[in-house]
């Protein structure tokens, strides 16, 4: 196969190395950056040294930048389109890859910021009915680090779309040895799970920082499933993707892994750190720090009840410090489990 992968970040890079690196029949894959610098830089070493240092890109895999509509090494009969940029910028990706004919994916998880008050932040595949409704897409989702599939560690991941072409497409990409890809209809349920687990792994981290305990951990996990499950039935999700991959899985994962972002923010804010402090230490994008406002309101306009994810936003605002907020969930009057 021929593919394109749009932004050089850690994710995008570690899946075209992926793709790139098929032990029998290694596709063909070009990999898009805006910086030239950084694309002259990763031609030269032949390694993504910003976001995945130390790990070779293989021969099959083409670093290319400039102009997208400009680009012809990228739109030389692709196969498939890769969207690896954050979030905010999928809008306006997709907005230029309408009228492509091949699949197209994106890797990002989290809602997109509110576009103005009237408007309610979205996911991945509500901006893509708006703004690209003919478009064949999906998303390729699940409990997965960038450095552990660059380096070829064994994974599992889920091609969610409702169009079988793009699922399809995404299991022949990228299915290998060492990386196993699922195919699921239900998107909404794959986006919902990539989203708020994210913000809970904010609340894990927290956890972990102020030092209570796995119990504690475990409590958080298993609460912070059943908001997920509440809001992703409440969007028109299926129950038993939040028992799969991109659901457990993928919470479980940035929850507890020392690789997760998110939860190393609930840490910092733990050891006193604002948030600005938190964020900047990083060097990468923390989804949940910017999709957390959001989910908390798609739930208030469904009516479902979040109040981890809650607990989250009012510390992220500075309207609770770390112990206070934790005070608060356990001070919730008691109520059955389901």
């Amino acid at each position: 196969m021929n593919i394109v992968v749009l932004g050089a970040g850690a994710w995008g890079t570690a899946l075209a190395i992926s793709a790139a690196s098929q032990p029998e029949n290694p596709h063909r894959v070009s990999l898009w950056a805006r910086d030239a610098q950084q694309v002259a830089d990763m031609r030269a070493t032949r390694e993504n040294r910003r976001y995945l240092p130390g790990i070779a890109l293989p021969p099959s895999l083409d670093v290319v930048d400039g102009e997208l509509g400009d680009a012809e090494a990228l739109w030389a009969h692709p196969d498939l389109v890769v969207v690896g940029t954050p979030m905010a910028a999928l809008r306006g990706m997709l907005e230029r890859l309408r009228g492509v004919s091949v699949p197209v994916a994106w890797l990002c998880k989290g809602f997109e910021a509110p576009q103005g008050e009237a408007s309610p932040g979205l996911l991945g595949h509500e901006i893509r009915a708006l703004v690209a409704p003919d478009l064949r897409a999906g998303v390729l989702s699940g409990p997965s680090f960038a450095q552990e599939v660059a380096r070829g560690q064994p994974t599992a991941l889920v091609a969610a779309s409702e169009h079988a072409s793009v699922r399809d497409a995404l299991v022949a990409a990228f299915h290998s040895p060492t990386l196993r890809v699922y195919a699921n209809e239900d998107i909404v349920g794959v986006e919902v799970g990539g989203a708020v687990k994210n913000v809970l792994a904010i609340a894990t981290g927290l956890c972990d920082g102020l030092n209570l305990g796995l119990n504690a951990r475990a409590a958080l996990v298993t609460r912070g499933l059943a908001e997920m499950t509440r809001l992703g039935l409440a969007l028109g999700a299926r129950t038993e993707t939040f028992m799969g991959l991109s659901g457990l899985g993928d919470l479980v994962l940035t929850a507890t892994g020392d690789l997760s972002r998110n939860r190393k923010v609930g840490q910092l804010l733990a050891q006193g750190l604002s948030l600005q402090q938190a964020v900047a230490s990083l060097g990468h994008v923390a989804e949940g720090v910017y999709s957390a406002r959001t989910v908390v309101q798609r739930a208030q306009l469904l009516g479902v009840d979040m109040p981890i994810s809650a607990g989250v936003v009012a510390l992220l605002d500075g309207r609770l410090q770390p112990a206070q907020a934790v005070a608060e969930l356990m001070g919730r009057d008691p109520k059955d489990e389901r």
